[in-house]
């Protein structure tokens, strides 16, 4: 299914191509009354979100959810929101190699953005158990390694710190009508989920091109950018597919989610495709050897902003990674030419000439949606000082 999902997009965007001019270039209470449909305002292309069962999405959830998202109550000492490492103008990623907690701690992971969230088939780099929103909100609030917004042990601290505020705890109320409880662990992590579910971007010039059949939307240099990323030169369209350029996505339609990960050679410090002993991928959670290395593909939609790349933040701009690429891995060109026997067989390198890397540069800026990074429905609630 994801691969048929896979070519029908490539159809799409190629046939777009097509008829641009472009040669083809491959190779507990009473129950309440239920809320009203919420108004996705889905972009063009787009298909609806998966939701669970027992959180329906509404706009009171959304609105309350937005407040608690860059309300620094939610860090144990008060420094940190969830908008602190998830800036809007940086498609919610924060510009740092590694993420930096409340108490100051460094993690040893670059932090993901949340545009399309709600798209994901799950959450982080490499933790297939952690499939919802709603459970990966318990990771920032409280993990102790690494400490992100710290409460660890101290649930009702940090809900008492929430039931106190009035206006809040009425916002919980209206969002969560019949609840026993409306300020609960449970409602605090619904409403998170669903205001980041909200977060959907998808009028880059890309999608004007594509969907809005704005055949200008796109410079030259982009659309031939657009035709080497479709090729099977480069085969970036094999782990970044579809309308969110990520393998790893579900939707209401989707029969079936499913959970890929990747090796891209990154490192290889024995010679057999050992990652660094701090943080081997999915291997940390399946205990499989042949998982040493692998990693959700992230989308590149706002891609241009969200600088640093990969896990570690060890890439610096999106030159660095196209270098990466076509030496078929960082560790392969670092290692005589020889290949992680653990990296994917579409990492296998492939030759640009400058202009050619310049092009799929411009189609991978075309990805930024300006509209999504600025709209006030995402930004924070709190009149500016």
């Amino acid at each position: 299914m994801a691969r048929r999902q896979r070519q029908a997009w490539k159809a799409l965007a190629t046939g777009a191509l097509l008829a641009a001019g472009c040669a083809d270039p491959s190779g507990p209470g009473e129950e309440p009354a239920p809320p009203a449909p919420y108004d996705w305002k889905l972009p063009a292309g787009f298909p609806t979100p998966r939701v669970p069962e027992d959180n329906p999405m509404s706009e009171a959830k959304v609105q309350l959810g937005r407040r608690l998202f860059y309300d620094k109550r939610l860090s144990l000492n008060g420094t940190q929101s969830c908008g602190s490492c998830h800036e809007q103008a940086r498609a919610f990623t924060d510009g740092r190699v590694h993420a930096v907690g409340s108490t100051g701690q460094a993690h040893r992971r670059n932090g993901q953005g949340l545009a399309n969230v709600a798209y994901a088939t799950s959450l982080t780099w490499a933790n297939s158990a952690l499939t919802t929103l709603e459970s990966q909100a318990l990771v920032p609030l409280f993990g102790r390694e690494p400490v992100e917004l710290g409460f660890a042990d101290q649930q009702e601290v940090l809900l008492e710190r929430l039931r106190a505020d009035t206006d809040l705890a009425a916002r919980f109320a209206e969002a969560f009508p019949g609840e026993a409880t409306p300020v609960s662990l449970a409602t605090l992590t619904r409403a998170l989920a669903a205001f980041e579910r909200s977060l959907l971007s998808g009028t880059s010039a890309y999608d004007r091109y594509l969907y809005g059949k704005e055949v200008d939307a796109l410079s030259p240099a982009a659309k031939r950018g657009l035709q080497l990323f479709l090729s099977e030169r480069l085969e970036c369209d094999h782990c970044h597919s579809g309308f969110n350029f990520q393998d790893a996505t579900v939707h209401a339609q989707t029969p079936e989610p499913v959970l890929p990960y990747h090796n891209t050679g990154l490192y290889n410090e024995d010679g057999q495709g050992a990652y660094p002993a701090g943080d081997t991928g999915l291997l940390e959670i399946t205990g499989r050897p042949e998982d040493m290395g692998r990693f959700r593909a992230p989308s590149l939609r706002n891609v241009a902003v969200t600088a640093p790349y990969m896990h570690d933040g060890s890439v610096a701009t999106l030159s660095d990674v196209l270098d990466h690429y076509a030496a078929g891995g960082r560790a392969r060109a670092a290692n005589g030419g020889q290949a992680s026997p653990l990296q994917s067989p579409f990492v296998r390198g492939f030759e640009l000439t400058p202009d050619e890397k310049a092009d799929v540069i411009a189609f991978l800026e075309s990805l930024t949606d300006t509209a999504f990074l600025t709209d006030p429905r995402f930004a924070d609630p709190a009149p500016a000082p």
